[in-house]
């Protein structure tokens, strides 16, 4: 029984350590490729997914990275920041009113953010929106601070 050989525990260890790093190793490089030969949005833009799942003259939340998407009634695509431009609380979209309003000292935005009750005086910031492969995809690492809604502002398909 020469083919057996006594295995001591330090040999053990090696061995099962070498084993793990080995196949560690593989993991990591097959994820590696696997997200290489992914398609993803740009950095720093937010996937907020299909264009045909917007419909036209609503509005969805995206409480998790701080904005409202709207799709106008004609199609087009605004991304206002959920943050009050009087004090910075944090605005609700009241769908029944057809507009925002603020908690803490009731001022109220259209749907294209502009100001309709005080003590706020500017618009809502703005979020970058870009359509790319048919997808919605948000700015939300740069908002735009603005003063009034213009049309230039809508991103269209």
């Amino acid at each position: 029984m020469d083919f057996i050989k006594k295995i001591t525990r330090r040999s053990f260890i090696k061995k099962a350590i070498f084993t793990l790093v080995s196949l560690e190793l593989v993991y990591v490089l097959t994820n590696l490729l696997k997200k290489g030969n992914e398609a993803k949005a740009p950095e720093n833009l937010f996937d907020a997914g299909d264009v045909d799942l917007f419909e036209n003259g609503q509005v969805y939340p995206f409480s998790t990275e701080r904005f409202y998407l709207s799709r106008l009634k004609d199609g087009g695509f605004l991304a206002l920041s959920t943050k009050c431009t009087h004090l910075g609380c944090t605005i609700q979209f009241k769908t029944k009113e057809d507009k925002f309003q603020c908690p803490c000292h009731a001022s109220a935005f259209n749907k294209h953010g502009d100001v309709l009750a005080p003590p706020a005086t500017r618009a809502l910031d703005l979020l970058p929106v870009t359509i790319i492969d048919n997808k919605v995809l948000v700015d939300t690492a740069n908002p735009v601070k603005r003063n009034k809604y213009d049309r230039s502002q809508i991103t269209y398909v």
